[in-house]
């Protein structure tokens, strides 16, 4: 499948450089999957889509204060790195600026005693550190400290209140990058949402490295995606299987969501799972545990686009983002938010 169907033109202008004032200040394109019906709607108008008895997933990981600045041991060349994601060695994913000078043995001074040294280079700015001195939890409290909130690299403007790139029920750090779908929902809405009957369920997918991978590939099927770690515990499970059972709808919160709720159904059951997951959706997959999906506008030729695509059709995603850039939306993690849905259950299921 050729990578080049998922391009589109999105203007710079679009990509939003700050939040709405508000957290549920954003528009809503609403698309009805079936008809291809498409609406213009505010986020709040949401709660008005879902009815008793539907189920809303949300991705609960929190983002790491992952960025830090430092300084080469010796030449004293300034070093940016991006914590990823933390393996079970205890070194760690990371990506680097500029990632050309450095080898395998480097150290990097990052404030007070917190020190890297590169174990393994990748491509692509990708590497591996080890941080020290110390455990886990004193790591991860150096990190907090010295680091920064990781924003994408298309947002240029400091965000004044980093808060507003966690969503408001994160919990445990882990992420790289925010689930931005999640970032709408102010807790008025959660409250609205449970006071109407909708069951509100909880995962954690900690974002990685594919987030900010564009495909570069010619064919979809030859890009490759990084493992991320997902927890689904079994009062999750249960909220979802019991929507399934009693005929309401299961809404994906982003796409991270999708990822972790596809990778955990067996028949259109969930099992509880605890690991990483690397399952790529394009175009084909078959969906066994979502109904609907809420989710931020992507960029062109990304992994979360084609796993769009594939739940909706990429014909009509495409037609949908079209009219957005028309009636310019604001696009990407700051952005507008979108609402693919189905009317009723649509069970197992391809699109293209």
């Amino acid at each position: 499948m050729r990578a080049e169907l998922f391009d589109y033109h999105l203007p710079a202008e679009l990509i939003a450089q700050h939040p709405a004032e508000t957290r549920e200040g954003a528009r809503l394109l609403a698309v009805e999957c079936m008809s291809g019906n498409i609406e213009h709607r505010r986020f709040p108008d949401l709660v008005s889509y879902l009815a008793a008895g539907d189920c809303l997933v949300f991705n609960a990981s929190r983002v790491r204060r992952a960025r830090l600045r430092g300084r080469k041991v010796g030449s004293g060349g300034e070093v940016e790195i991006l914590l990823v994601a933390v393996r079970k060695d205890g070194t760690w994913e990371a990506l680097a600026r500029p990632a050309r000078r450095l080898r395998r043995g480097t150290v990097i001074a990052l404030g007070g005693e917190l020190e890297a040294e590169v174990v393994e280079m990748g491509e692509k700015g990708e590497i591996r550190v080890r941080l020290r001195p110390g455990e886990l939890p004193e790591i991860e409290a150096a990190i907090e400290d010295l680091g920064e909130v990781p924003l994408p690299p298309y947002i240029k403007e400091a965000l004044s209140d980093p808060e507003r790139y966690q969503t408001v029920f994160a919990c445990e750090k882990g992420s790289a990058a925010a689930p931005t779908a999640g970032l709408h929902f102010g807790l008025s809405t959660l409250q609205t949402l449970q006071a109407k009957g909708v069951r509100l369920a909880f995962l954690r997918l900690d974002v990685g490295l594919d987030t900010f991978r564009p495909i570069e590939e010619d064919e979809v099927e030859d890009h490759h995606i990084h493992s991320e770690e997902m927890f689904l515990d079994e009062e999750a499970c249960e909220h979802v299987n019991a929507t399934r059972r009693e005929g309401g709808r299961v809404v994906a919160v982003g796409t991270t969501v999708v990822r972790a709720l596809e990778s955990a159904a067996t028949g259109g059951v969930l099992c509880p799972r605890r690991g990483p997951t690397d399952l790529y959706i394009y175009p084909g997959f078959r969906f066994q545990a979502v109904d609907c999906l809420v989710t931020n506008f992507h960029m062109p030729r990304s992994t979360l686009l084609l796993l769009v695509c594939a739940f909706a059709g990429r014909e009509l995603v495409m037609e949908a983002y079209r009219r957005a850039v028309e009636e310019r939306y604001r696009f990407l993690s700051f952005g507008d938010a979108c609402y693919f849905h189905y009317t009723q259950h649509w069970g197992v299921t391809e699109n293209m």
